[in-house]
C-alpha cells in the first residue's frame, strides 16, 4: 500500500498544503482519500490526486465557492470555462462594489459631510404639488434597485415616445425597505395610460415633504437619504406615502459626478399641526 499510496503527511508536502486542509477537503467531499485504513483511520492518496488538490487550493485562494470548485473538477472543458467566467464576473462585481464603497468613504472624508457625528446636507421642508404620472412598475430586491430603475426608464422612454410629458423622470419607492420592493419610474403627463401597453397611472398627492438635492453618482444617494431621514426623525415627523426621486440630469450625457437628483420624502400632515 505504501508503495502505491502516499500517507496524508507526505501527500500534503507534495501538494504544499497542510494536513488540516486535506482533512477539510475530505470532510467537504471535494477530495476524498484513495484509501482509509479501517483500523487507524489514516488517509492515503494517489499521486495522480496532486493536481486536483492544487487546483482546489488555488481556487479557494481566489474565493471560488466550493460548489463551483466541484463543477470545475468534475466538468469537461466547456463546463469548467463556464464556471470560471461566472466567477470572473462575480469577482468584478465585488471589486466594483468595493470601489463604490471607497468612493463613498472618500466623499465623506474630503467633502466634510460628517461633523460631530451628524450628516451635513441642506435639507428643506416644502410643499409639493399634486402630480399625475404615467408609470412603469417593477419588483426587485434592494440591491437590484439601480439596474431595475435603469431598465424601467429605458422601457418607459420607449413607451412614451411621441406623447406629451413634462420632465423630469421620477422614481417611486416605498418608505420601508423589505426583501422585495415594488418600485416605479414615471413621467408627469395627462395622456391616457391606455396609450402605452404596460403603463399605469399614479397620482401623487399634494402636501408637505422633506427634500434635498443630491449631486453625484446614484450609488452615493444613500448619503442624502441618511441626511433627509435624520432630519425628519430629529423633528419628530413621520414619513408616509412613497419616496420620490426626480432625476434632473440625463445620465446618458452627464458624468456621474455631475448627476443631480432631488430626493423627496412626504410627511404626515398631522405631525405638523
Amino acid at each position: 500500500m505504501t508503495r502505491e499510496l502516499l500517507p496524508i503527511g507526505a501527500f500534503a508536502r507534495l501538494c504544499r498544503l497542510s494536513v488540516k486542509q486535506l482533512r477539510h477537503y475530505d470532510e467537504l467531499g471535494l477530495l476524498r482519500p484513495a484509501s482509509v485504513d479501517p483500523a487507524t483511520g489514516y488517509r492515503y492518496y494517489r499521486r495522480d490526486q496532486v493536481r486536483d488538490a492544487m487546483v482546489i487550493a488555488l481556487l479557494r485562494s481566489l474565493d471560488v465557492p466550493l460548489a463551483a470548485i466541484t463543477r470545475v473538477l468534475t466538468g469537461d472543458d466547456e463546463a469548467r470555462a463556464a464556471v470560471l467566467r461566472t466567477e470572473r464576473t462575480r469577482t468584478a462585481e465585488r471589486i466594483a462594489a468595493q470601489q463604490r464603497s471607497w468612493q463613498l468613504l472618500d466623499r465623506l472624508l474630503t467633502g466634510g459631510l460628517l461633523a460631530d457625528g451628524l450628516l451635513r446636507h441642506e435639507v428643506i421642508l416644502a410643499q409639493e404639488p399634486a402630480r399625475r404620472l404615467l408609470v412603469q412598475h417593477a419588483v426587485c430586491a434592494p440591491e437590484e434597485i439601480g439596474p431595475t430603475v435603469g431598465s424601467g426608464i429605458g422601457t418607459l422612454m420607449a413607451g412614451v415616445s411621441g406623447l406629451d410629458w413634462t420632465p423630469p423622470v421620477w422614481g417611486l419607492f416605498p418608505v420601508d425597505l423589505g426583501s422585495q420592493l415594488r418600485i416605479a419610474v414615471g413621467v408627469q403627463s395627462d395622456e391616457p395610460a391606455e396609450a402605452v401597453p404596460g403603463i399605469a397611472v399614479a397620482h401623487l398627492p399634494a402636501g408637505p415633504v422633506v427634500a434635498a438635492v443630491h449631486v453625484g453618482p446614484y450609488e452615493h444617494l444613500t448619503l442624502t437619504y441618511q441626511a433627509v431621514f435624520a432630519w425628519i426623525h430629529e423633528r419628530g415627523l413621520r414619513p408616509c406615502g412613497q419616496v420620490r426621486e426626480a432625476y434632473l440630469a440625463d445620465p446618458g450625457t452627464t458624468e456621474p459626478a455631475h448627476l443631480v437628483t432631488r430626493v423627496v420624502v412626504p410627511i404626515d400632515d398631522e405631525e405638523l399641526s
